[in-house]
């Protein structure tokens, strides 16, 4: 199996992972010294403990909370991912107490990858909210 297979494969198996918080798969995944950026800290967390505390920290306000692989395009070093994230606001969120709203989210992000197939970086596309935050029309 070539590079490009191999990381499609492992985005495959990575949505199962983040799904199920399953940290050894997650440890297999991810390089350890990959940085990780999220609004729950001011600092990068890193490597696959870092990325589990992101899903363990959305999974406080949204406990049932899902990430659904739509589509993936993929070159030899990186790969796009469209995501559909479900969820029910269950729980404290950005300081924001629970709703029991559910939402449904469109996610796109871009992983990078090391000569192992392990993800090595992941930058989210900030889309609207990029355009709102700035203006003071969301948090």
């Amino acid at each position: 199996m070539d590079l490009l297979e191999k990381n499609k494969e492992t985005m495959k198996k990575f949505e199962t992972a983040i799904n199920t918080a399953d940290a050894k798969l997650i440890e297999e995944l991810v390089w350890e010294k990959a940085p990780f950026f999220t609004p729950a800290s001011p600092e990068p967390l890193y490597g696959g403990k870092g990325y589990l505390s992101i899903v363990h920290w959305m999974r406080e306000g949204f406990s049932d909370v899902q990430w659904k692989l739509e589509e993936m395009v993929a070159d030899v070093d990186k790969v796009a991912v469209r995501w559909t994230l479900t969820a029910t606001h269950d729980g404290e969120f950005l300081g924001l107490a629970a709703t029991g709203t559910k939402i449904k989210a469109t996610m796109m992000n871009f992983y990078y990858f090391n000569n192992e197939s392990k993800i090595i970086n992941d930058i989210a596309a900030d889309g609207m909210i990029g355009i709102l935050r700035p203006l003071g029309l969301s948090k």
